[in-house]
């Protein structure tokens, strides 16, 4: 029986690296996702547990510390709306890359599916070859015990 080869094999291949690549890519930027997202909260609750930390003192000590804390407010902020507009571009890239990686699985899987139909329908023309072969055998067999009869007969 010959081996069933199929020409779209290199491409199913090519695709199957693609898809891997793509979602690697996708877990580095989860990761980096979850390190900004880790970042952010570590810098919104250390500004909570300030103002926390301000509200509990005494009302004397706690107006000297809390101008400290107004001066250099303005750079805490700026450094948490940073990090929530890193967090959002970091969202967006994923959400392209999610939908990267499901169009190749999707288009891989369709040529993995091509694939088992073409070696169904070759394995079912072997079949059919190997079977025309067997009957031809058989009529062949047939013919020459028909004609080793006649022989003894005549």
């Amino acid at each position: 029986m010959k081996r069933f080869v199929w020409r779209l094999q290199r491409v199913l291949g090519i695709k199957e690296k693609e898809e891997q690549r793509a979602r690697a890519q996708l877990i580095e930027l989860t990761e980096k996702l979850a390190e900004a997202r880790g970042e952010l909260l570590s810098w919104q609750k250390m500004l909570e547990e300030i103002v926390h930390g301000l509200a509990r003192e005494n009302p004397k000590k706690r107006l000297g510390r809390q101008e400290f804390f107004l001066t250099y407010s303005a750079a805490s902020d700026e450094q948490i709306k940073k990090l929530k507009n890193k967090v959002h571009a970091f969202e967006s890239q994923q959400k392209e890359k999610i939908a990267e990686v499901l169009k190749l699985r999707k288009f891989r899987q369709g040529l993995e599916r091509l694939r088992a139909e073409t070696k169904r329908q070759f394995i079912r023309e072997q079949e059919m070859l190997e079977q025309k072969e067997l009957d031809e055998r058989a009529g062949v067999s047939f013919v020459r015990k028909a004609q080793s009869l006649e022989r003894t007969y005549d």
